[in-house]
């Protein structure tokens, strides 16, 4: 009898660093199971047959009630990582500085703070593996990194 080897399965998830006069948009996770209490950034999973810069967009209406355009969107990082719960994920992490409309919390039943943080200055309690993009973009221009597997990995 030939073994079958298990498939992986990889998730794609996407997040937004909004930037306003040197600080960056956070929210803090409330009721979804996953980090509440944590602040992140807008984020979410990419849907199938979905392009990922399509789905940044997507998010950050559904999130913070702006409007994207793909071109004032820049790439930033992306990062293998795996989760306690043995979920695989790879991330991918772009900025923004301009947008139309006024940011809001568009999901109060997800999210309940919503505000700027200077980059030196970012809760204690934001996601580490968000905090450790932030700070290795902004200080070492790293644009890969690999988290969860007990030593991280950049480039």
């Amino acid at each position: 009898m030939v073994s079958k080897k298990p498939v992986p399965s990889i998730l794609v998830a996407v997040y937004l660093f909004l930037f306003r006069d040197g600080q960056v948009l956070m929210l803090r996770r409330h009721n979804t199971g996953y980090e509440d209490g944590s602040y992140s950034v807008i984020a979410g999973h990419v849907e199938r047959d979905e392009r990922i810069t399509q789905a940044l967009v997507r998010e950050a209406l559904e999130e913070a009630g702006v409007r994207l355009y793909e071109e004032d969107i820049r790439f930033l990082h992306v990062m293998q990582r795996t989760n306690p719960d043995g979920l695989i994920y790879v991330d991918f992490f772009f900025a923004a500085e301009r947008w139309q409309g006024e940011v809001l919390n568009r999901e109060p039943s997800k999210c309940d703070d919503l505000r700027w943080f200077r980059l030196t200055d970012l809760p204690e309690n934001t996601i580490p593996y968000v905090r450790e993009v932030l700070m290795n973009h902004w200080v070492n221009q790293s644009s890969f990194s690999e988290y969860g597997w007990g030593t991280l990995y950049q480039r």
